[in-house]
């Protein structure tokens, strides 16, 4: 399989379920992906946990003492359900299998690749990087439930800044160096590091304005941050 043109996308677990799961936000990004398929563009898409990941973590620590390897497993294992559905959408153009590790030997002439989380100490962000670092991909598009990264949570603070363009430095001030199992950051920070030390570009915009992802796979002005350098 050749290893240049796929699109790599982070897609976080809480845009397929905010709540419940969200059949026609699923239907509408099926339609746009399989769009591009068609046009004979290539997509690996890594699935996260989100917020049914954490409602997990949380039930576990409540009922018990837990590591946090253990509150990791229960991410990935969220990770790897949420993908299989994904793959089960995508399931006549998709490689057959959900992948979990970014070192698998594929061979498919499929035209989209649905992987998962592989193992505790970091979050699908960074075998998102991984998967751009084995594809030779330069830019990594992470789908998550904000618009614009901020300096701070725009939902409890009318002033916070956006962000159009940061460098990784800058970025990195912001989420930090440590993960966390269930940590809600734009990137996470062990993805960052490693995808600055690549050299990676990554797009992080709001996975559920589907106009807003047609305008960036169609090359046109899009609302986003874009993390480089």
């Amino acid at each position: 399989m050749g290893m240049k043109d796929f699109v790599i996308i982070s897609l976080g677990g809480s845009i397929i379920v905010p709540e419940e799961i969200d059949v026609a936000f699923l239907k509408r990004f099926r339609s746009l992906i399989l769009n591009h398929v068609r046009k004979g563009r290539r997509f690996i898409i890594i699935v996260g946990g989100g917020k049914t990941c954490r409602k997990y973590q949380a039930a576990a620590s409540q009922a018990t003492k837990v590591t946090r390897e253990d509150l990791d497993w229960i991410g990935i294992h969220v990770t790897r359900l949420n993908a299989h559905l994904l793959r089960t959408l995508f399931r006549d153009f998709a490689h057959p299998a959900v992948i979990r590790h970014y070192d698998e030997k594929i061979q498919t002439k499929k035209k989209v690749i649905i992987a998962a989380g592989w193992k505790p100490g970091h979050s699908t962000d960074y075998d998102a990087v991984m998967w751009a670092r084995n594809f030779k991909a330069r830019t990594i598009l992470n789908l998550s439930n904000i618009d614009y990264v901020c300096d701070k949570d725009p939902k409890y603070h009318r002033d916070a800044k956006r962000f159009e363009r940061m460098s990784w430095k800058d970025f990195r001030k912001l989420v930090g160096n440590r993960w966390d199992p269930g940590l809600n950051a734009p990137f996470d920070p062990i993805a960052s590091r490693k995808a600055q030390g690549l050299g990676l570009n990554v797009v992080i915009m709001n996975g559920r304005n589907l106009a807003n992802l047609g305008n960036f796979l169609n090359g046109k002005k899009f609302k986003g941050t874009i993390i480089k350098g």
